[in-house]
């Protein structure tokens, strides 16, 4: 049974949209890509702009990562066509991704992107989900500090690694302090298993393996 709002493991719901692109049905029109679905407390506002110009120049390092982005706020859709093109006018950047309308905040609402603390607006939520419309990890700013782009760029790197491999990545990776960008063994579940590992990769123990990761991004 899925919970009120959707947590790591569960899928994405169902919900057709308008955004500055049109309408997209969720989570169908992103199956097969991993998509960052983010909100944002509002349109012209500060530390929203300075996300929505990170997330545009760092483009076409999630569209390499066969990602998508699609931002949301509780605003109508003209106050977000009009912010858009006032980033554009006055800082040159063009928004290449959409943004979803949702003035009456039932998107938000189902996402728990709206808290006890921020009634009329959204917090800085941020949902990774993956190719099968599943939530993968979700990142929670306040409004006073915007997100960091570098953070999320490494979380889906390494989210797409793990899943790829097989693996589970340390803290800081690809710059962890025991093992640099080393990826770490999922911990054996059976004494037969426990015995093989030191003899199969480099170990601290038999519940603490890694090995160098074969295909990096």
């Amino acid at each position: 049974m899925m919970n009120s709002i959707p947590l790591i493991g569960d899928q994405l719901p169902e919900m057709t949209v308008q955004t500055t692109y049109g309408i997209k049905k969720l989570p169908e029109d992103y199956k097969g890509k991993w998509l960052i679905l983010f909100s944002h407390p509002g349109d012209f506002t500060p530390v929203c702009t300075t996300e929505f110009v990170s997330f545009a120049r760092n483009y076409e390092t999630f569209q390499r990562l066969n990602t998508e982005l699609l931002g949301l706020s509780i605003d109508q859709v003209q106050p977000h066509m009009k912010w858009v093109e006032w980033i554009e006018d006055n800082l040159g950047e063009v928004i290449p991704f959409p943004i979803i309308a949702d003035p009456l905040g039932d998107v938000a609402k189902k996402l728990g992107m709206i808290q006890p603390a921020r009634k009329t607006s959204t917090v800085r939520a941020t949902f990774f989900i993956d190719p099968d419309s599943k939530v993968r990890l979700i990142l929670y700013y306040p409004a006073e500090i915007g997100r960091n782009m570098e953070e999320i760029i490494r979380s889906l790197v390494a989210l797409q690694v793990a899943t790829e491999n097989g693996v589970a990545m340390p803290a800081n990776w690809p710059n962890n302090e025991l093992i640099g960008d080393q990826v770490i063994i999922p911990p054996p579940t059976t004494i037969p298993e426990a015995d093989e590992r030191p003899k199969e990769y480099t170990c601290y123990d038999w519940w603490f393996c890694y090995k160098p990761l074969d295909n990096k991004k």
